[in-house]
């Protein structure tokens, strides 16, 4: 029976839950002994110029080996992530460390090294700096107007935009509605935050770094500094959940090696929880138009999307998220007319980067929450209006107004598969008898289908190298970087049903350049498909050598071999057979591998629905998430474990988006919830007991016949929850609460109802 499609558990786990990881704060590498600890001086204002820095206390205090500022770092800033308009202006560099103006609360100006950390806390706050206010800018209508400038270099804080659209795309809809959507800013909050070391051993550098990429960060880090592949080495220890943000490299790990060579010791620096709320990228940050028309039969039309991003103080992923917000606009229906613009505008406010689905999410935000007004205003049930215009089946593949083609999809079937598990009858049934007793506990009822792009980076591929060892186990190096998924596991289940070799006699290594050069990483739900696919690939270059060298061995025709409890056995006398690791010593010097670089033709559409059961309290505007019905079709199924722990975790974060968490700033730009007594992390506690249903609907796009599912938890989830709170309150005229859905916002609503 084959191993692929079975429920093994994590082969992760037990170190994990006994000894327990090595994240970034852990190691102990002789390379980092007498380690310097970096300590970054942050600014407490948002937009102000420097006038002054003193840092001649801090220099005295104990324990303290240097103090450095701006004026001393002499590397090129770091460059600007391109944006949906290309490369935003020069002048939007990131500095390492800030010199004659600061962008954001948070923003480093100074670092101080030291030989413990607790002496770094103390000798920061001795650094003085003057600061002269500037006026922030936080508002992305305000940062649109060009009145105050982050940049004044640049002229304008419009990073890029494309083309806007015109009303002409409704001539003819019975039925036109228009909404402006707050897709609000959220924080990652991985368990673990940012976190890297540096050591120098002649004139290369290797970085410890808590990364979802190596290779790509190693790539960032020979740009910043000048320096040759030869002379960088990047590895990556456990990694403690990163969400997108811990795709690229940040700078203030990228001085650490400037730090390292100055004082000529080793640097290591780990960010502490409030540094991680200011510091570390965050999410989302889209207002969004949505103007949908269409007839009221249901039949929707035309559709646009107006989109402005916020990207924060400076031009990281955020400046390229409506790029995949645009492209996946249109979502899951079939809609003639679709058309989409945006524009990026910088704040002073936190960076924006990627974020668990960074772009589709918000487009799916938008679409669903646009065809439940449309059903609203035409007095129609959300999901027929949704069974009506889903794309069906036979129109696969499906070429969308935006261009893109998905390759497969059983849309109806997941809404049908979703309502019939909930009882969707019943359930409004119970709201209607709810409504007419006047219950002070409300019912509401919130689905969101959904389709996404995975490996959207389809044609950089991953690499994977499969070998045999002396002893007969195998080895596997992979590109992809896991940091929660379940690599291990997947990638020995591909080489163990392809070799036949034991779960426990398979290792997999990421996360180190030296011995991987060639890698893309892991973001965009791109692993298994493209990473699992290069495994698989491998194994089975390795299968057909050792068949052909089991074949000289026992003198047999390769077709009459088989392999049997590990070994390749001649068919019908299992007897005579030959062990890998007999394969191994025979193929000698040349060894027993294979390398694989996979590229697939095009991106994987995985696709799902979601409904979403609310109680809201409607004299206190109390929400209560009682349940949680999906589908999430991710392709064919590797593991149903690892499948569902990602389902878990991504209808968990995306519900929590909807419920409760923001990054919200005042009018100067100063963090409102920049520590977790502020930041409303969801917890067990407000969450039910997810009911995920099982669809397969593979594609031909690679040999495992798997999509992503990293994301697609998170890119349902937040617009079923926000859907069913703004139900439970639609008999009282209500069409929109914007997220988070909290209590204070929910009352307000209804008290202005």
């Amino acid at each position: 029976m084959s191993i692929l499609g079975t429920r093994v558990e994590r082969r992760e786990d037990p170190r994990l839950l006994t000894v327990g990881g090595i994240y970034g704060d852990d190691l102990r590498e002789p390379a980092l002994d007498g380690a310097l600890h970096v300590t970054f001086v942050r600014s407490p204002m948002a937009h102000a110029r420097i006038t002054a820095i003193d840092t001649e206390q801090a220099a005295a205090a104990p324990g303290v080996v240097a103090v450095v500022t701006g004026a001393d770092v002499d590397l090129p800033p770091f460059a600007p992530d391109a944006g949906i308009s290309g490369m935003p202006p020069a002048a939007m560099g990131r500095p390492h460390l800030a010199t004659d103006v600061v962008r954001y609360v948070g923003e480093a100006v100074a670092a101080v090294l030291t030989e413990t950390p607790a002496q770094g806390e103390d000798a920061a706050e001795l650094v003085e700096v003057d600061y002269d206010p500037l006026d922030a800018v936080v508002d992305v209508g305000e940062a649109l107007r060009d009145e105050n400038l982050v940049f004044p270099d640049a002229g304008t804080n419009l990073v890029g935009a494309t083309e806007e659209a015109g009303d002409a795309l409704f001539e003819g809809c019975e039925v036109v509605v228009r909404r402006e959507i707050e897709n609000q800013r959220v924080a990652p909050v991985p368990l673990e935050g940012r976190a890297a070391a540096c050591a120098w051993d002649g004139d290369k550098a290797t970085f410890w770094l808590s990364n979802q990429n190596a290779q790509a960060c190693r790539d960032a880090l020979m740009a910043n500094m000048g320096l040759s592949q030869e002379q960088v080495r990047v590895i990556t220890p456990d990694v403690g959940g990163g969400f997108g943000a811990k795709i690229g490299v940040e700078s203030e790990a990228a001085l650490l090696a400037w730090l390292a060579k100055r004082v000529g010791r080793p640097t290591r620096w780990s960010e502490n929880r409030g540094e991680n709320l200011i510091g570390m990228t965050h999410g989302r940050a889209q207002r969004q138009v949505v103007t949908i028309g269409g007839g009221r039969d249901g039949t929707i039309q035309a559709y646009r999307l107006e989109i402005v991003q916020d990207v924060g103080a400076y031009p990281r992923m955020g400046a390229f998220l409506p790029f995949f917000t645009k492209m996946m606009a249109s979502g899951v229906y079939d809609i003639p007319a679709v058309e989409c613009s945006a524009k990026a505008v910088v704040t002073n406010t936190t960076p924006i980067g990627a974020y668990r689905g960074a772009g589709r999410p918000e487009a799916t935000a938008a679409i669903e929450r646009a065809v439940d007004l449309f059903a609203a205003e035409i007095g129609a049930d959300p999901a027929e209006v949704r069974r009506a215009n889903l794309i069906k089946p036979e129109q696969f593949p499906y070429r969308t107004p935006g261009g893109l083609v998905y390759d497969t999809g059983e849309y109806i079937a997941a809404l049908d598969a979703v309502l019939d598990s909930a009882d969707y009858r019943a359930l409004r049934a119970e709201q209607a008898a709810r409504r007419e007793s006047g219950a002070v506990k409300q019912l509401g009822l919130g689905l969101a289908c959904y389709v996404e792009i995975t490996a959207p980076n389809n044609t950089e591929g991953e690499t994977g190298h499969v070998e045999i060892r002396p002893d007969g186990s195998a080895l596997v190096l992979t590109g992809s970087s896991p940091h929660g998924q379940g690599h291990w596991t997947s990638y020995a289940m591909l080489v163990s049903e392809r070799l036949g070799i034991d779960l426990d006699r398979i290792e997999v290594v990421h996360g180190d350049t030296d011995r991987i050069p060639d890698g893309v990483g892991t973001m965009g739900s791109r692993s298994l498909q493209l990473g699992g696919s290069a495994v698989h690939r491998a194994a089975q270059d390795v299968w057909e050598k050792g068949r052909k060298l089991a074949a000289e061995m026992i003198e047999i025709d390769e077709a009459d071999l088989e392999i049997s409890d590990g070994r390749w056995a001649v068919r019908g006398t299992p007897g005579v057979s030959v062990s890998w690791a007999e394969l191994a010593e025979r193929a000698g010097a040349e060894g027993l591998a294979a390398d694989v670089h996979f590229t697939e033709d095009s991106p994987s559409f995985p696709f799902g629905t979601h409904l979403a059961v609310v109680e809201v309290d409607v004299e206190t505007g109390k929400v209560d998430y009682l349940r949680h019905i999906t589908v999430d079709d991710a392709g064919r199924i590797l593991n149903p474990v690892l499948t569902e722990g990602q389902r878990h975790g991504g209808i968990a974060q995306g519900a929590a988006q909807a419920l409760l968490e923001e990054a919200g700033y005042d009018a100067d730009g100063n963090p409102l919830n920049a520590n977790l007594a502020d930041y409303a992390i969801i917890t067990a506690a407000e969450l039910p007991s997810f009911e995920l249903l099982t669809m397969e609907t593979p594609t031909d796009l690679n040999p495992l016949g798997a999509k992503g599912i990293g994301e697609a938890g998170t890119i349902g989830s937040t617009p079923a929850v926000q859907n069913a709170v703004v139900d439970a309150l639609s008999h009282l005229g209500i069409r929109h609460v914007d997220m988070p859905t909290t209590p204070q916002r929910v009352w307000a609503a209804i008290n202005q109802a």
